[in-house]
């Protein structure tokens, strides 16, 4: 079975599935959260899939601007409406700030001035739906880390235009992708409503019947006599782009028709962990020394409640304000995540396995 087509009723994410096709097919928007690897942007593809919308993805991370935002904004259309109907739109309205050529296609200007800039954004915010109408289609534009463009536009006046322009077309709904941490940072909501769905961690019983139906498809299964399986699901801590990721290797090292058993697994878990080496040590050396203790400790001995006394004097950290600094920066940075009460841990084998290096 392949895992980027397994159905989402196997990873837990039915009802939210459901949800996203049902404000999607109302023309409403939406404001997914969760840690990276935790399916949002599947969930979003296979809602605009099953409501035969087209989907126009921009990753807001590398917006470092507002020209930027643009070109991205421009790269998303050309893949997605034909060559001769985006040279018609451009001949027709948009010479003073857009060119076009077969080759490279719709490109903003050079050298505009920030009035220039913000004129073209109004005129290149009326193409979804011209777009939509045209092909007879629902439009979703995908925003992947749209928070980042506060960055530049600190008065909000991009991303208030932007949702005011939205709202008031028929045919075109935008998604937002964002952490969990990022869910308070969405104002006027009284005017521009967004549905928020967040995925938590998934359970173990549902990981485990989806890891077995992964396998079961490869002609695999997990030892029963061993504690392969609980190895699996203490690793991944109901995480699934990490499932996701050990599974493929388990696909990889063990012969089909084979039991997979602790050692596999461990051996999986192993070359993940050599291959995100150098990503997670590059991510300790720029966070602050409090919040490197602070991860540590909750890698190491994880906990619902690090505030608590105990906890603190167990481990030597700083009460009050540097202690809930450092548990809120690394919110933000996606590495803890809290869901029903309970803190998950992005790096937490990583970090164990620094710890007893």
């Amino acid at each position: 079975m392949s895992l980027d087509f397994t159905p989402l009723q196997l990873i837990g994410r039915s009802v939210e599935f459901q949800r996203v096709v049902e404000v999607l097919a109302q023309d409403g928007d939406l404001l997914i959260t969760g840690v990276p690897g935790s399916g949002r942007r599947t969930l979003v593809r296979w809602g605009v899939t099953e409501v035969r919308a087209i989907a126009l993805d921009i990753d807001c991370i590398r917006a470092i601007d507002g020209e930027r935002f643009l070109q991205l904004l421009t790269e998303a259309i050309n893949q997605n409406w034909q060559a001769e109907k985006i040279q018609d739109w451009v001949d027709k309205n948009a010479k003073e700030f857009f060119t076009f050529h077969p080759e490279t296609k719709l490109k903003l200007l050079r050298s505009l001035s920030q009035k220039q800039i913000w004129q073209a954004f109004e005129l290149l915010l009326e193409l979804p739906q011209i777009m939509a109408v045209d092909l007879d289609k629902r439009l979703v534009l995908i925003f992947e880390s749209f928070p980042h463009i506060r960055s530049w536009d600190r008065n909000g006046l991009w991303e208030v235009s932007f949702r005011r322009k939205i709202k008031e077309y028929t045919h075109v709904s935008y998604v937002l992708i964002a952490t969990i941490a990022e869910t308070g940072n969405y104002s006027d909501e009284n005017n521009y409503p967004l549905e928020t769905i967040q995925l938590p961690p998934l359970k173990r019983d549902v990981l485990a019947v989806w890891a077995r139906e992964i396998l079961h498809g490869s002609k695999l299964t997990f030892d029963s006599r061993s504690k392969a399986l609980q190895l699996f699901l203490d690793a991944v801590q109901g995480h699934i782009g990490d499932a996701m990721a050990i599974i493929r290797r388990l696909q990889t090292l063990c012969i089909p028709d084979s039991l997979v058993t602790e050692n596999d697994v461990q051996q999986a878990i192993e070359g993940l962990l050599k291959d995100l080496s150098m990503t997670y040590e590059s991510l300790l050396m720029l966070l602050p020394a409090n919040q490197v203790h602070l991860l540590e400790c909750l890698a190491l001995d994880p906990t619902e409640k690090p505030q608590s006394k105990d906890y603190i004097q167990k481990h030597g950290l700083s009460r009050g304000g540097s202690l809930q600094g450092a548990l809120t920066g690394l919110h933000h940075k996606g590495l803890i995540y809290g869901a029903e009460q309970v803190i998950y841990y992005q790096c937490h084998y990583y970090l164990c396995g620094c710890a007893k290096d």
